[in-house]
């Protein structure tokens, strides 16, 4: 069994990105769960916190879920054509200490997805992830990326994603994503 774990960069309740964080959850492939984890409990990053009392509960449990995990899915927002300040704050979180940050990441399979009600995804905050996750060690899924534009019309009352040919996209995206998850984890035996 594969086993994911993911995180929505956007702490909005209708958040479009935690839907479809929420789609890919149920449409891995049988061999794979993703198992989906709230930021939203996880305070602003500082260093003298980190000095006085170590790491946050909810800090220290989402890095002890990644590091067991086989691969970590990143749902970005794109916030002024860059990444989210709350989700840059988690990893800001889970890479301290330095021997932490090895841990957590070091080797580890990061995809990064994200949807926007604009016309180009987030192609611009997925392009700036990759230079933090490369810094800290993480193996950036290269094969694909999944920027869903104009993700609005494509969500119900019950902020779900219903678009069919979207969620096609979802599963191709995830499903590929825990072959080569698979792949890894296979060399690495």
């Amino acid at each position: 069994m594969i086993h994911l774990i993911g995180f929505s960069g956007s702490l909005r309740r209708a958040s479009y990105n935690s839907a479809v964080l929420r789609a890919a959850a149920r449409l891995v492939p049988d061999n794979c769960e993703l198992r989906i984890e709230s930021i939203a409990q996880i305070p602003l990053y500082n260093a003298d916190v980190e000095s006085a009392q170590g790491a946050p509960e909810a800090v220290a449990r989402l890095k002890d879920l990644i590091a067991e995990s086989d691969g970590l899915v990143i749902a970005t927002p794109e916030y002024n054509n860059g990444i989210p300040g709350v989700a840059k704050n988690v990893i800001d979180w889970l890479s301290r200490p330095p021997a932490d940050g090895a841990r957590v990441f070091r080797g580890r399979p990061v995809a990064i997805m994200g949807a926007s009600p604009g016309g180009f995804g987030t192609v611009s905050s997925q392009n700036a992830w990759l230079p933090v996750l490369r810094s800290l060690g993480a193996s950036v899924w290269p094969e694909t990326r999944l920027a869903i534009s104009r993700v609005s019309g494509l969500v119900d009352a019950s902020d779900e994603l219903v678009d069919e040919k979207t969620l096609g996209l979802v599963r191709e995206f995830i499903g590929g994503f825990a072959a080569h998850v698979a792949r890894v984890r296979a060399a690495r035996s």
